[in-house]
């Protein structure tokens, strides 16, 4: 089977790597010509878009948001324009799921299968190949890419039908990114009432008030003083907008979901922006004017 691969970002890069490990002919991409010379030591070859649609038989994206998707896929010289019929795109990019509806409609009026298959779990997952993938498309469709999510991750869930993928991923981004900032105001609240933060964890990590972020995350990251992005504030922040949109597009209300926004969009504003999601709660300190919280040694 060969591949094209656009979009060698901090996701795109590892998985790209894993299927030129696993045997995959790689065409890559990218507007980073490093990100590209690097996998050309896995004997990817880099190529122009168009070349790479050509000379693909699925053509996977993996992109930070939906215009820069659109503009992939729709522009002159792009992925539409010069893919062979039959060959399928795979978007794995979170995007607004309305964008993938209207995507998959012009794959396939040109002949083409579209799978959107947005990804679970962090960069660091990725670099080992154990990602999650949130696949929606047509049965036949998913058995085809199936080969190379195998490659690239340890856990596959066929939505349902096209959109099913990216509709999915925004509510399971819902409750991780609006977590932290939950996580964030509970320990920004230990930290103004002066309590130890090990036994604030203790208690927690007892009763039903825990999740995931708290319990298996933080501790990992910003609670030891690592804030290197797996998964950026700038990128939680763009997620709860598509969600926000969504579900004001089916005219659901989520409260909870926009006051979230918002304090990502607070944290933005005072610089953290580009640090990983789990640093909300050095935001939420640094706005209370306390102590960061931080695990002893």
């Amino acid at each position: 089977m060969n591949v094209g691969f656009i979009g060698l970002g901090r996701m795109g890069r590892p998985m790209a790597s894993n299927l030129c490990r696993k045997g995959f002919r790689l065409l890559v991409n990218d507007v980073n010509p490093a990100a590209m010379d690097e996998l050309a030591l896995l004997q990817a070859r880099p190529s122009g878009i168009a070349e790479l649609a050509a000379g693909s038989d699925v053509i996977v994206t993996m992109l930070p948001n939906s215009a820069i998707v659109q503009d992939v896929l729709t522009m002159a010289e792009g992925v539409f324009a010069h893919a062979r019929p039959g060959s399928i795109v795979l978007d794995m990019s979170t995007i607004d799921p309305e964008m993938t509806d209207a995507l998959a409609a012009a794959a396939q009026a040109r002949g083409l299968g579209f799978v959107d298959a947005p990804v679970g779990r962090l960069a660091s997952h990725a670099d080992r190949g154990e990602s999650l993938f949130m696949v929606g498309g047509e049965p036949g469709h998913f058995e085809r890419v199936k080969p190379l999510l195998e490659a690239m991750g340890t856990t596959i869930h066929h939505c349902g039908p096209v959109g099913a993928g990216t509709r999915t991923k925004l509510v399971n981004n819902f409750l991780a990114v609006a977590s932290c900032q939950m996580n964030a105001e509970a320990l920004s609240l230990s930290q103004r009432f002066g309590l130890n933060l090990e036994r604030t964890l203790e208690v927690l990590y007892g009763t039903t008030a825990v999740n995931g972020q708290l319990k298996i995350a933080w501790p990992a990251k910003v609670l030891k003083g690592d804030v290197a992005p797996g998964f950026t504030i700038d990128l939680a922040h763009k997620d709860l907008s598509l969600i926000v949109e969504a579900a004001n597009a089916a005219r659901l209300p989520m409260p909870m979901a926009a006051a979230a926004r918002e304090a990502f969009s607070a944290a933005r504003a005072r610089g953290y922006g580009g640090q990983d999601f789990s640093a909300m709660v050095d935001a939420a300190c640094d706005q209370a004017g306390v102590a960061k919280a931080r695990l002893s040694d």
